[in-house]
């Protein structure tokens, strides 16, 4: 009997569609009240973040990629703490508020990965995924505009790559003095980047 060889991607690709559709609008923290960050004064927790949908920028990225990208960002950016609520795109509360950032992620470099070749040989197979994340305010005024990387190397699934690059979105967006400094003025400066 031949075994299929994408069996297992595909089973990954089906469950995270799956996990798309079965979640509801929001995740679980998602209206957890603001914390402080340490008493800083430039804390962004009373802003909200709305995560829009990844752009793959004509690249052959593909779908389930993009689906992962986009759930372990909303996962991540709650983990921060550092926002009073994040918003997947398109939800609607999410046009009622006067603090809204809007977080845009952009594909710049995608390379395929092969989990056979980092299980044999740890020094290729890597995949790698480098994005150009940029937040913005309601009225289009970016106040932080970075370039993050993800990758697996070694061990594990293609896909936690996207769980990497997400941390590391994540991570950039919490410590970024200079989004703190432009939440603190109400992102007001036109053209202010991080």
């Amino acid at each position: 009997m031949k075994t299929n060889k994408y069996g297992p991607f595909v089973g990954r690709v089906a469950a995270l569609i799956a996990m798309a559709f079965a979640l509801p609008c929001g995740l679980p923290g998602q209206t957890a009240s603001a914390r402080s960050s340490g008493g800083s004064g430039t804390s962004a927790t009373q802003w909200s973040v709305q995560v829009d949908q990844i752009d793959a920028n004509n690249l052959d990225l593909s779908y389930s990629f993009q689906i992962a990208i986009y759930e372990n960002l909303l996962v991540e950016l709650n983990k921060t703490k550092q926002f009073q609520q994040v918003f997947r795109d398109g939800d609607r509360r999410a046009r009622e508020l006067p603090k809204l950032l809007v977080l845009k992620t952009t594909v710049e470099q995608y390379t395929p990965g092969s989990e056979t070749r980092r299980a044999v040989t740890t020094v290729s197979g890597a995949t790698k995924l480098t994005v150009r994340s940029q937040l913005f305010t309601r009225e289009g005024k970016v106040v932080l505009e970075r370039t993050v990387a993800g990758n697996v190397r070694f061990f594990g699934s293609n896909l936690r790559a996207t769980h990497n690059l997400a941390r590391n979105v994540a991570k950039t967006i919490k410590q970024s003095p200079s989004l703190g400094s432009a939440v603190a003025f109400g992102a007001t400066q036109a053209g202010f980047r991080g």
